[in-house]
């Protein structure tokens, strides 16, 4: 009798391994010089944190992320086993689509009020900024109160307003871990298609991490 996995677990698990790998691959490319934007000397110089401590920062988020992931399963009523009946496509794309408008409007406001607000970016968002040039697996580095509000409650608000089911919301939150790996990559890959569909891609963030970038949205909130 095999060993059957459950949605929710898969739901809470696999983005983790998805971040993992995914960022493996780009640690591989990143070899290549022709596709790096910054060389890997800038990235030893201008980082002022450690890949220690960033791996070290991320697996604390991750691990808070489960521990709501579980428990949001719990509260919601989508933690039995495995779900039998299959939700209609166009059901499926449109709960793709409202969390996608949700996580993305949520991060996006947080984001922008971090830089503006003086307090907040001096002592919670400049943890993120640290790496002034970004790599793959550092996407989901950043101050923990940052993690939690942003990410984490983000997310459970995509889960909830969309009312996706728990198996949907392993490919959603695959997808969104893709997304944000791919933004901080510090890589330019000819054809990826995340540069093609959407303007704040690993070009865009690259230079939202510099110190002359980070204006876009600075602290005294002009553009």
């Amino acid at each position: 009798m095999g060993f059957v996995f459950s949605d929710q677990m898969l739901g809470t698990f696999v983005p983790i391994v998805v971040y993992w790998l995914y960022s493996g691959i780009y640690i591989l490319l990143g070899s290549f010089e022709n596709y790096r934007l910054h060389s890997k000397e800038d990235e030893l110089e201008k980082n002022v944190v450690s890949k220690s401590t960033v791996v070290r920062g991320v697996l604390l988020q991750q691990t808070i992320q489960a521990v709501v992931a579980i428990l949001l399963f719990k509260v919601t009523g989508n933690d039995g086993e495995v779900e039998t009946a299959p939700k209609s496509w166009l059901t499926i794309i449109i709960q793709f689509i409202v969390a996608m408008l949700v996580l993305d409007t949520w991060q996006y406001f947080i984001h922008r009020y971090m830089h503006q607000n003086k307090f907040l970016y001096k002592h919670i968002h400049s943890h993120h900024h640290r790496l002034v040039v970004p790599f793959a697996f550092g996407a989901l580095y950043n101050h923990p109160l940052e993690g939690l509000l942003l990410d984490t409650i983000g997310g459970a608000l995509s889960f909830l307003v969309s009312g996706m089911s728990s198996r949907v919301s392993i490919f959603f939150f695959s997808f969104a871990t893709i997304k944000t790996v791919d933004d901080h990559c510090g890589l330019w890959i000819p054809g990826n298609p995340f540069h093609v569909f959407f303007r704040n891609n690993s070009a865009y963030h690259d230079f939202h991490h510099q110190l002359y970038g980070k204006a876009v949205y600075n602290v005294d909130g002009q553009l």
